[in-house]
């Protein structure tokens, strides 16, 4: 008896389209508030180290909420850009050959002071011997590590530690950053690098974010051949790992046999 097969065509242009047009929409629109909040931020700057004048303690404090407020929005503003070009798969730009524990030590130079302010203490294993460099753009991957730092920084209560390691095996460097933190519900976990998802814990603590940095990180990570993974368990932190090949193995392709062992 012969079967009857049905096959069906369904035409997704429009949608193409219509995904498309909101993808260039978020990017001229974050374009555009960009260059006015830079203009505001260099203004309330001006004024918080007194060049146009002092100022009562009260109107200095509420000067110095303006601000933050405006820097939250420039980093918002700044994911929604970072978004959109890795939409319109332009975001890597040109790569070099460089030292990923530069990378760690110039983030790690940046966040330490929001670590300070929060009682937070860095701890940084490195390698015996340096690392081989990889093929990278070191300003995507700047962004990538600094997302993950300070997610950990964030999820962490004062008092807490932030550890950050480096090693090389098969071809391939890993970095990984672990804390102590809040964790991630296990339920919650298949959700995390999706766009704009934010864990409850991150909401019960009233952290501030857009869900967009994991995202973010994980195709930076994936446009460099790399692999990006992480470990949590609910009020006992979190480790998120990633590694990249060398030159020499950028085109070496893993079963997925061996990317599991690669995270044990």
């Amino acid at each position: 008896r012969k079967k009857d097969i049905m096959i069906v065509l369904h035409d997704i242009t429009r949608e193409k389209r219509v995904e498309q047009l909101k993808t260039d929409f978020v990017s001229i629109a974050a374009h555009q508030l960009r260059t006015p909040l830079s203009a505001v931020k260099w203004g309330l700057k001006t004024v918080l180290e007194g060049d146009v004048g002092q100022m009562t303690a009260p109107q200095k404090d509420l000067v110095e909420k303006t601000y933050k407020s405006n820097e939250r929005m420039i980093v918002l503003v700044d994911d929604l850009l970072s978004v959109a070009r890795i939409e319109q798969g332009r975001y890597i730009g040109k790569r070099i050959q460089a030292d990923i524990q530069d990378v760690l030590e110039s983030v790690l130079a940046q966040l330490k002071q929001n670590a300070v302010t929060k009682g937070i203490k860095f701890k940084v294993l490195k390698p015996a011997t340096r690392l081989p460099k990889i093929l990278l753009d070191d300003d995507a991957m700047q962004v990538a590590v600094q997302n993950l730092i300070q997610n950990a920084i964030d999820y962490t209560p004062s008092g807490g530690t932030v550890i950050i390691s480096s090693s090389y095996a098969n071809g391939r460097v890993r970095v990984s950053v672990q804390d102590n933190g809040v964790g991630i519900a296990s339920g919650e976990q298949e959700r995390i690098f999706t766009k704009f998802y934010r864990g409850s814990k991150a909401i019960q603590i009233k952290t501030e974010g857009s869900g967009l940095g994991l995202f973010i990180v994980k195709n930076i990570v994936e446009a460099h051949g790399g692999t990006i993974w992480f470990e949590s368990e609910e009020n006992k932190g979190s480790t998120f790992s990633f590694t990249i090949p060398t030159e020499t193995s950028m085109g070496e392709k893993r079963s997925p046999k061996e990317a599991t062992k690669e995270r044990r």
